[in-house]
C-alpha cells in the first residue's frame, strides 16, 4: 500500500508541477503524439473522411496507418510531413463493389511515398498468405474485401528541426491566397529515414474522421483519441514507418525499456503506473471495466443504432505474429485477453462479456445471448460493431454502418434507453498484467462510440430527411481488491 500511495503522490506532483512528457496519457483535451481513430468503413456506399492537424509551431513527421478490423493487421502505412499549423486530409473509398478500399488525397503536404491522384489501394499482404509476404496468414478472411473496414493510427515520428533541409522542403510557400500554399517536397522528403532532421516528438496533433454517405445524406463525425507523452525520442532507421502502440517508452520507468502511464481514476485523481512493456502502458490508458452508452430504435422514427467497440491494442495480446508460441508450438495469448486469434474459430478471438439493457424509465433486462442467440455474447474482432437490430435472414450486417464485423446483438429493451457492457468479468475475468507496484486493472483496453440514424419520410411533402449523431462511450475503471484504485 505504501508503494501505491507513493505512486499516486508522485503522479499528482508531476501533474501539478511538471510536463507529462515522459508518461503516456489519454489526453482528454484532444492533443497528443498519437491519434487513434477507432473506425473507418467504405461499406454501404460510404466514404470515410480523415483529417490530421498539427497545432504546434514546429513541423512534424507522422506515420499514417490503416488496420483491418478482424485482427488489426496493417493494410497501408506511409509518412506525412506536416509543416507548422498544417492540416492533412484524405478519404477512404471503395475500389469497386466487390473490391477493397483505397486512400485518396488531394492534399499538398509532402508524403513518402508520393500518393498518386487516383489514390493507393489498401493491401491484403499482411493477412492473405501471398508468396513473398513476411506476414503469415492468420485464419481470417484472405479476400481484399477485408480492408473495407477497420481503424486508423497516426504516430508522430519526431518534430522537424527548424531551419533544416526537411523544414524548408515541407513548409508551404504562401502567395496570400487561401489554400494556395505549396511545399517544395524536395529530396529530403523522398527517403524513409529523415531522422537527421528530427528531434523527439512533442504533443500537438489532433484529428477527426467522418463517415459519409452522400446519396443518403448521412454524416457521422467523431474526434480521434489522442495519446500524449508517448515517446521521448524520435523514431529512426527501420522504425521510421513502424512505430506501434507497443513502442510507448518512458526514461523515468524503473524498468529498463519500460513505460509509465498516467491514468485518471473515477475519483478524478491521477494514478502513475510503471510497466515493463510499452504495450501495457498504452493499454492501461484505454482500459475500462465497463462501457456505457445510449440507443434509439424507435420504429416510428425509422431509428437504428450501432455501437463501435474497438480494442486498439488487442493484436499484441492475441496474434501469434506478435505474441509467439509456447514450447509445444501452441499459439499463445497474453492477459488481459484470453483467446488467441483463430484458436477456437477461424478469424476470431472471442471476448465474452456481460450486458444489461435499460429502457428510459428505469426498467432493465440482463441479456444472456449473443449472435447466434444460443451462444454467450462475444466481441470477436479487434474492431467490433454491436448491433441493436435483430439479425436478418441474410446474416448479420449492422443497420447504420453496414458493418460485417458484427458478432454481438444487444436486444433493445424498449424503443430507447441505454446499455452497459461489462468487460471485466467474462472468460473468468479480464485483467491487465500488473505494473511494477502490483497495481492490476480489471477490464480491457477499449475505445469507440455510439452512432444512430433517424429517417424522416415526412420532413416536407415529397422530401425525405436523415438525422444522425455519434457519441463517445463512457466508461469506468477499477483495480483488483488488493490494490484498489484511489
Amino acid at each position: 500500500m505504501g508503494k501505491l500511495i507513493l505512486a499516486v503522490a508522485t503522479a499528482m506532483a508531476c501533474a501539478a508541477f511538471a510536463s507529462p512528457a515522459h508518461a503516456v496519457t489519454l489526453n482528454l483535451r484532444g492533443l497528443g503524439q498519437v491519434l487513434i481513430y477507432p473506425y473507418y468503413t467504405v461499406n454501404k456506399d460510404q466514404v470515410t473522411l480523415l483529417s490530421v492537424v498539427n497545432t504546434s509551431d514546429v513541423g512534424k513527421a507522422v506515420t499514417v496507418r490503416t488496420l483491418e478490423g478482424y485482427n488489426g493487421r496493417m493494410t497501408i502505412d506511409f509518412t506525412v510531413f506536416l509543416s507548422p499549423h498544417d492540416v492533412w486530409t484524405a478519404s477512404l473509398q471503395q475500389v469497386s463493389d466487390d473490391g477493397g478500399a483505397k486512400l485518396v488525397t488531394a492534399d499538398k503536404s509532402c508524403t513518402y511515398s508520393v500518393i498518386p491522384a487516383e489514390g493507393i489501394p489498401l493491401s491484403s499482404g499482411a493477412f492473405d498468405g501471398a508468396s513473398g509476404s513476411p506476414f503469415p496468414p492468420d485464419t481470417g478472411p484472405t479476400s481484399i474485401t477485408r480492408t473495407r473496414e477497420g481503424e486508423i493510427e497516426v504516430f508522430a515520428l519526431g518534430d522537424i528541426i527548424p531551419g533544416s533541409d526537411l523544414d524548408i522542403a515541407t513548409k508551404h510557400v504562401q502567395n496570400g491566397t487561401p489554400d494556395a500554399g505549396i511545399p517544395a517536397c524536395t529530396d529530403s522528403t523522398h527517403g524513409s529515414n529523415p531522422v537527421a532532421f528530427l528531434t523527439a516528438p512533442s504533443n500537438g496533433l489532433s484529428g477527426s474522421a467522418a463517415i459519409v454517405n452522400v446519396g443518403q445524406g448521412t454524416f457521422f463525425g467523431y474526434n480521434a483519441a489522442a495519446l500524449s507523452g508517448f515517446s521521448d525520442y524520435a523514431f529512426s532507421g527501420q522504425e521510421i514507418q513502424s512505430p506501434s502502440l507497443r513502442d510507448a517508452n518512458s526514461p523515468e520507468s524503473s524498468v529498463p525499456g519500460g513505460a509509465v502511464a498516467y491514468v485518471t481514476t473515477e475519483s478524478g485523481r491521477p494514478l502513475a503506473l510503471d510497466y515493463a512493456n510499452g504495450i501495457d502502458a498504452a493499454s492501461a490508458v484505454f482500459t475500462a471495466d465497463a462501457i456505457y452508452n445510449e440507443y434509439l430504435v424507435e420504429a416510428q422514427l425509422g431509428a437504428q443504432t450501432d455501437w463501435v467497440v474497438t480494442f486498439p491494442t488487442k493484436a499484441f495480446y492475441v496474434d501469434p505474429w506478435f505474441v509467439g508460441f509456447d514450447e509445444s508450438g501452441t499459439a499463445m495469448s497474453v492477459p488481459p485477453f484470453v483467446e488467441t486469434f483463430g484458436a477456437s474459430t477461424p478469424g476470431q478471438s472471442n471476448v465474452h462479456f456481460g450486458m444489461t439493457v435499460y429502457d428510459r424509465e428505469e426498467g432493465n433486462q440482463p441479456q444472456l445471448s449473443g449472435v447466434p442467440t444460443n451462444a454467450p455474447p462475444a466481441l470477436s474482432y479487434q474492431v467490433n460493431v454491436v448491433s441493436f437490430a435483430a439479425p436478418g435472414a441474410g446474416g448479420v450486417v449492422s443497420p447504420v454502418l453496414g458493418s460485417n464485423l458484427v458478432s454481438a446483438y444487444l436486444p433493445p429493451f424498449g424503443a430507447d434507453g441505454w446499455a452497459r457492457i461489462d468487460l471485466a468479468s467474462g472468460d473468468g475475468g479480464h485483467q491487465l498484467r500488473p505494473d511494477a507496484n502490483g497495481t492490476v486493472f480489471s477490464g480491457l483496453p477499449v475505445t469507440g462510440f455510439m452512432v444512430y440514424n433517424i429517417i424522416n419520410a415526412n420532413a416536407q411533402p415529397g422530401l425525405l430527411a436523415n438525422y444522425g449523431g455519434t457519441f463517445a462511450h463512457r466508461s469506468t475503471v477499477s483495480c483488483d481488491s488488493a490494490t484498489p484504485c484511489p
